[in-house]
């Protein structure tokens, strides 16, 4: 038996700046987690890691660590100080800043004289939830930063890979750890289009099997879905199209054979999107091609019900007025008042004209073969 699709539920993170702000403001969602700093220092022989409780121990490390790459991660966006430091330090534009805080952002690419940003959308299923939240990056020389809205370890395998020290992570540069995130966030991507692809088997499975009402509305959750999907997947891939054409020196030729098998990714996760969405149409359209031929087959047979029974009602209406035959005082005969209700046996009689009448109408039914389509 198939298992009943579990709830989705869809989880928003929407903060948009105040009208008639000027560019560049940075506003704090009152929500927004407090910063949590992590530092990861390393080259082709070492990896440097420290958890930094505020960014000037961060500076010390990158001060001391000359012939390291640099990899930030700042993990929770509640800090306008600590923005404004990091801004200021590494000479970041204030519309960056403003795009990091201001989490609404579709995916896009923007190059800069010595560095370029870089913002995704991590779109992730945990326990009957789905979060669709911000991912920024900030690459520069030997130096990228990665924000996140919250705590999550999305890029714990990133850090894995970093310190086990194998393949090209190490020596590639910052722009190919840039690539590995992104890559990461499609990976999650086919994973949760893999749980969508289960879920409408399953709904599949009890269209056939038990179609009720519930087929509409989890055919809809998992199309709303599909949509939100769609929305970040598109610019995604203009996105990585972009850094794969443009000549921009942070982004080596190596990097670019990488982001070219990105791009073929995102071409992949859009044709399983589309395949998808005309999947749940087409359980929509077949749900309710189910409802209305239901309703047809229940009409037929009312239908069917209501001729066989209509003669017989008739006949009984007509018998049941309450026409006397003879004058009740004077005891005097009324011509054409229903004489037949005084005759013999008239009650039998007319039970067998119903019963022959009925079983008539059932025979010729049945030879024109309509109870055969019921």
């Amino acid at each position: 038996m198939a298992k009943k699709i579990r709830k989705l539920k869809i989880k928003s993170n929407r903060k948009y700046g105040n009208v008639g702000d000027s560019p560049g403001m940075i506003h704090i969602d009152e929500n927004a987690m407090k910063p949590v700093l992590r530092l990861y220092s390393y080259n082709q022989q070492e990896v440097q890691q420290s958890d930094g409780s505020n960014f000037e121990s961060v500076l010390q490390q990158l001060d001391v660590c000359t012939n390291h790459t640099h990899w930030l991660r700042v993990n929770g966006l509640g800090d306008q100080n600590l923005l404004e430091q990091i801004g200021t330090h590494f000479g970041v534009n204030r519309l960056v800043l403003e795009d990091i805080v201001n989490t609404h952002q579709r995916p896009k690419f923007d190059d800069y004289d010595n560095y370029f940003f870089v913002t995704s959308r991590l779109i992730t299923y945990h326990e009957d939830e789905l979060s669709n939240c911000q991912v920024s990056f900030f690459v520069k020389d030997n130096l990228i930063i990665s924000f996140q809205e919250d705590y999550s370890n999305t890029f714990e395998m990133i850090v894995k890979r970093l310190i086990g020290g194998k393949g090209l992570i190490r020596t590639a540069g910052p722009a190919y750890l840039c690539y590995a995130m992104m890559d990461t966030i499609f990976d999650l991507y086919f994973s949760l289009l893999n749980n969508l692809g289960d879920m409408l088997d399953d709904i599949e499975d009890r269209l056939y099997e038990n179609p009720d009402k519930s087929i509409m509305y989890d055919s809809q959750k998992v199309k709303r879905t599909m949509i939100m999907l769609r929305r970040a997947i598109w610019p995604e891939r203009d996105k990585v199209n972009e850094m794969i054409r443009e000549d921009i020196p942070l982004i080596n030729k190596d990097v670019k054979v990488f982001l070219r098998d990105a791009y073929d990714h995102c071409i992949q996760i859009i044709d399983m999107i589309e395949s998808y969405q005309e999947i749940t149409s087409s359980i929509i359209d077949v749900y309710l091609s189910i409802v209305s031929n239901r309703m047809n087959e229940i009409m037929k047979v009312l239908t069917l019900i209501s001729v066989i029974f209509m003669p017989i009602t008739f006949i009984v209406g007509v018998f049941g007025m309450n026409f006397a035959r003879q004058d009740p005082v004077t005891n005097k005969v009324l011509p054409e008042n229903m004489p037949e209700l005084y005759s013999p046996h008239g009650y039998t009689y007319c039970l067998i004209a119903m019963f022959v009448i009925t079983i008539a109408q059932i025979l010729f039914f049945w030879k024109k073969g309509w109870f055969n389509r019921l």
